[in-house]
């Protein structure tokens, strides 16, 4: 596998052997993620969501239902996923005749782990391939090829957009700053029948509240003391297009009230002028605030709430979805390289892991920012470790000490591992803080659930090698 591709090679393991997981885990390494399930409903599943690299189909020689089970696994075989099988030598010549032709490659049961990886090495290099056509169609239905990921969440914004694209319905998009509100309303308007008409943006925030009327309406000439015409404002400027209004909080509650009324009515007249016009646009807003706390708190009018809150499009923050992070990098890391006219090849496999690992409250604008950096900074083709420029405030978040107190923590070793082992204390200090609910643990400590799962994984690994260790000084 070339360096950079993934921080992981992902894979899903189709078995009912309850002790393999445990084993090729503690003896894959790092490199590897293995998720494994008995069901095939649920590895479908795993693959359709783009979480799987590659397949891994362990097959018993003690089955009975042979015929039933080989079809199950054509079945699992004709998805866009490389697929190993492992089984017994007895069953290689009855797996070749039904299957083999349409798999990735065949391992011996039990197997050898250095054969193995390097089957999934290249595999996953098959898989990488395989995906992209996949992962930019996701983008294409989105109608807007910076729509980036195939995690379930993203894929769950795709779903949403689709549902709404062609309803003249107003449609509110929540999220934290950074996390690609504007693109997701873009992705509307590009893929219903307004495409061919102007998207419009407003930033809420930005304009005077002196100048918001007038920008939002227009004025008539005369309207104000020194104005040379009549101005034509966003609401005419929009035509059959859309109109999207970013960060709606910050408006006024004056210009709450006249806002209300144009959706009311569908109907606004300029500054000054009595001659009604007729509102043609689709509107489309966004905001990082929390507006229910703000309408408890009378800053937000609750019936202006209810109005544009039709329909709720939620951008999911770069915690909720680290898988789509190495799909992200490589896409600014080939866009960027473009605009900056300097050739770059990939990411090093410990630099993407450190991206993966890093907590973004900056989100994927944070992201965007520094593989532009890096790229600026790389002495070669490469983006490695040295490029990146994450901050210890980002690494180690405030919350960090709420848990754990750091003079208390006396690391020994490489700075790497002792990294790792601090976060792992704090991992699962947060569990026990949070009575074993990791999915509070995780909100506990800003990072999302998967990577939590992670380091209590790499806790768990790193016990059973220690009892290995042990058993073996025994024997």
């Amino acid at each position: 596998m070339q360096e950079g591709l993934s921080a992981v090679i992902r894979i899903g393991l189709y078995s009912e052997d309850r002790t393999l997981h445990r084993l090729l885990s503690s003896a894959l390494g790092k490199e590897f993620q293995l998720q494994q399930d008995t069901s095939e409903s649920a590895i479908r599943d795993l693959t359709v969501a783009g979480c799987c690299d590659v397949l891994i189909l362990d097959f018993f020689s003690n089955r009975d239902d042979f015929a039933e089970r080989i079809e199950s696994w054509r079945r699992l075989l004709s998805l866009q996923v490389p697929a190993l099988i492992m089984a017994d030598e007895s069953l290689h010549s009855k797996l070749c005749d039904a299957i083999h032709n349409a798999a990735f490659g065949y391992c011996r049961r039990p197997p050898s782990i250095r054969d193995l990886k390097n089957l999934l090495r290249r595999a996953s290099e098959n898989s990488s391939l395989k995906q992209e056509p996949a992962k930019q169609r996701l983008a294409e239905i989105a109608g807007c090829d910076r729509l980036i990921g195939s995690s379930p969440q993203m894929q769950r914004v795709y779903q949403l957009v689709r549902n709404v694209t062609n309803l003249n319905a107003a449609v509110l998009v929540t999220g934290e700053s950074g996390t690609g509100k504007e693109l997701i309303a873009r992705a509307i308007h590009n893929l219903g029948p307004r495409s061919s008409q102007p998207f419009v943006a407003i930033s809420c925030g930005a304009i005077p509240e002196t100048l918001i009327e007038s920008e939002l309406f227009g004025h008539a000439n005369g309207a104000f003391t020194g104005t040379a015409g009549p101005h034509e404002g966003y609401f005419e400027k929009s035509g059959d297009g859309t109109l999207f209004f970013d960060e709606i909080g910050e408006l006024s509650l004056f210009t709450q009230v006249k806002l209300l009324r144009v959706l009311q009515e569908l109907e606004f007249s300029r500054v000054g002028s009595t001659r009604i016009i007729p509102l043609r646009a689709r509107l489309i807003f966004a905001t990082n605030q929390d507006l229910p706390k703000l309408v408890a708190e009378g800053r937000f009018r609750h019936d202006l709430y209810y109005r544009i809150n039709v329909m709720r499009i939620q951008a999911p923050s770069l915690q909720e979805h680290p898988e789509d992070i190495p799909l992200m990098a490589e896409h600014f890391l080939r866009r960027y390289s473009r605009v900056f006219g300097k050739s770059m090849d990939s990411i090093e496999r410990r630099a993407m892991e450190m991206l993966v690992e890093h907590p973004w409250p900056g989100n994927v604008r944070e992201l965007e920012n520094v593989i532009q950096r890096a790229i600026i900074e790389a002495p070669g083709r490469s983006v490695r470790v040295d490029d990146l420029t994450l901050t210890c405030e980002e690494e180690c978040p405030s919350e960090y000490n709420k848990i754990l107190d750091i003079g208390d923590y006396l690391p020994t070793g490489n700075f790497e591992k002792q990294l790792r082992e601090y976060k792992i204390k704090l991992a699962l200090a947060a569990v026990r803080e949070n009575n074993g609910n990791k999915a509070l643990a995780a909100r506990s400590l800003g990072m999302s659930r998967a990577y939590l799962y992670r380091l209590i994984g790499l806790a768990e690994s790193d016990t059973l090698v220690e009892q290995s260790i042990a058993c073996s000084i025994k024997v």
